[in-house]
C-alpha cells in the first residue's frame, strides 16, 4: 500500500478521516513500519489540529526508535491538547524511568493509572519503579483494581504476589500464586516462588 500517495489524494474520501487515518497509524505503529505510522500521525493531526492522539503515536514511534528528545516533545505536546490523556503520562514516565528519574516516573505513572486504571503499560512500569524504589502500597491498589476488572491475567497476578511477597503479605501471596497454578499449572516462576514461600513457612514454624 502506497501510504503517501493514499494520504495525498483528495479522491480517497475514507483516507480525509481523522479517525480512519489516526487507526492506520497506529496499525503500522504496532508492527513496526515507523515512517508510514509517522506519515499517518502527521495527517491525522493536520485533519484534527486539536486531537493529542497523533502526538500520542508519534511518542510512541519515536521513543521506540530511541529518539528520546523527540518523543518527549511529542508528549508534552500531547498533554497540552489534552491534559487527561493516560498514554501522554505514561510516555513520559517511561522516558523518565528510563533516563534513571525514577520519583518521577513513579509520580507519572500514577498520574497515568489514576486516569485510565486500565493502562496496562502504566501498571507494569509503575512495578518496576516500585521495585526499584522498594515503594509498594500504591502499586499492589493498582494491580488490584486491574485484577478486579481482568481477573485472569497470571501476569498481573505473579506481580501481585511478588509485590506481596516482598511487602510481608505472605499469606496473600500464596493464595495468589495457588490461583496462578491452577490456571497455569506449568507456570514456572510461579511455582518456584510458592515453593520458596512454603519453605519459609515451614522454617518460620520450626523456630
Amino acid at each position: 500500500m502506497d501510504v503517501v500517495r493514499e494520504l495525498q489524494n483528495p479522491d480517497q474520501g475514507w483516507m480525509q478521516r481523522y479517525e480512519v487515518v489516526q487507526e492506520l497509524g497506529d496499525c503500522f505503529a504496532s508492527v513496526g513500519e515507523y515512517e508510514n505510522a509517522r506519515r499517518c500521525y502527521e495527517k491525522a493531526a493536520w485533519l484534527e489540529p486539536d486531537e493529542a492522539g497523533p502526538y500520542v503515536g508519534t511518542g510512541v514511534i519515536e521513543l521506540q526508535q530511541g529518539r528520546v528528545e523527540d518523543a518527549e516533545v511529542a508528549f508534552r505536546v500531547a498533554l497540552r491538547l489534552d491534559a487527561g490523556s493516560s498514554r501522554a503520562h505514561a510516555g513520559l514516565a517511561m522516558i523518565a524511568q528510563q533516563t534513571g528519574r525514577h520519583r518521577e516516573a513513579f509520580e507519572a505513572y500514577l498520574k497515568s493509572l489514576e486516569l485510565d486504571s486500565n493502562n496496562l503499560t502504566a501498571l507494569l512500569g509503575l512495578f518496576q519503579v516500585s521495585c526499584q524504589m522498594g515503594t509498594f502500597s500504591q502499586v499492589i491498589h493498582y494491580l488490584k483494581v486491574y485484577l478486579q476488572m481482568h481477573p485472569g491475567d497470571c501476569s498481573v497476578m505473579f506481580c501481585l504476589a511478588a509485590l506481596c511477597a516482598r511487602d510481608g503479605q505472605d499469606r496473600q501471596a500464596v493464595e495468589l500464586l495457588r490461583d496462578i497454578l491452577s490456571l497455569e499449572p506449568e507456570h514456572t516462576d510461579a511455582r518456584n516462588l510458592l515453593e520458596e514461600m512454603e519453605h519459609k513457612a515451614a522454617h518460620v514454624n520450626q523456630e
